[in-house]
């Protein structure tokens, strides 16, 4: 599906929600396209692979009407570059600590005249579509989130804000709580004040606040406080709890019925 609608969705004032891929195989994307998201968060920062381990995952969300968004390992050129090509339609960087770091990212992110990113969506060769036409229209579809992490991006927000081509700001609350010197507290009220404060920062702006949770309660929350792209745990994650939830309670049926 091209262009995906998130950025219409998002235009339109639309809060939009996606999901972790935790293993880079289409037997875990597959399923996880019918879950209902706008979009599939990839992590090549963290996750020990590279885009080269996505093989078609991006093209098959695509087509899925879900837009992959593969957060890159740094603000590198050559990474922002692969991950579009490879089918990304939102590129995250992470660590976005300056104006000059956010501008760095939005150059890297788009064609010309509005950045120097090189010419070649691979992506295309697999998915059918008109190579040309995507040339023509990418940075129209072309999405980027840039990530706030650390005090310094939080006292140079205004500043990356005025940056042009940044489509969504996202808080990182684990790594945010390090920096404030509460690591691993992300329920903190030092990290929840910046958390609260962001959207109303960034209001006017253009931009979208987005960040990701777990907990429902949570999310309901940040939606509450202008978040509108959030990012729901990972299916992984849910369904480890089911099942230990289901394993407990099975085993002490069993213990009782064997008394």
């Amino acid at each position: 599906m091209y262009p995906n609608p998130i950025k219409q969705k998002l235009a339109d004032g639309q809060v939009v929600f996606g999901t972790g891929l935790p293993a880079f195989t289409p037997h875990f994307a597959g399923p996880t396209f019918d879950t209902g998201i706008d979009f599939l968060w990839i992590d090549t920062e963290h996750m020990p692979y590279g885009v080269e381990s996505l093989d078609v995952i991006p093209v098959l969300a695509r087509q899925r009407g879900v837009a992959p968004l593969i957060r890159v390992a740094s603000n590198d050129p050559g990474l922002i570059k692969k991950a579009y090509d490879v089918g990304a339609v939102l590129v995250m960087i992470p660590q976005v600590n300056s104006a000059e770091e956010a501008a760095r990212a939005v150059d890297a992110a788009h064609y010309p005249p509005e950045g120097n990113r090189g010419l070649s969506p691979m992506w295309t060769r697999i998915a059918g579509e008109d190579w040309d036409h995507v040339l023509a229209t990418a940075n129209d579809e072309t999405l980027l989130v840039c990530q706030l992490e650390s005090l310094q991006a939080w006292e140079s927000l205004d500043e990356i804000a005025a940056v042009p081509g940044i489509d969504i700001i996202l808080v990182g609350p684990l790594d945010l709580s390090a920096s404030l010197g509460v690591m691993g507290q992300t329920g903190s009220k030092k990290v929840q004040s910046i958390m609260e404060e962001v959207p109303r920062r960034l209001e006017g702006t253009g931009i979208v606040t987005g960040t990701t949770l777990t907990e429902p309660g949570d999310i309901r929350q940040k939606i509450d406080w202008g978040y509108r792209f959030l990012n729901v745990g990972t299916p992984l994650s849910y369904g480890l709890q089911v099942v230990t939830s289901h394993v407990a309670s099975l085993r002490e049926y069993a213990d009782q019925r064997g008394k």
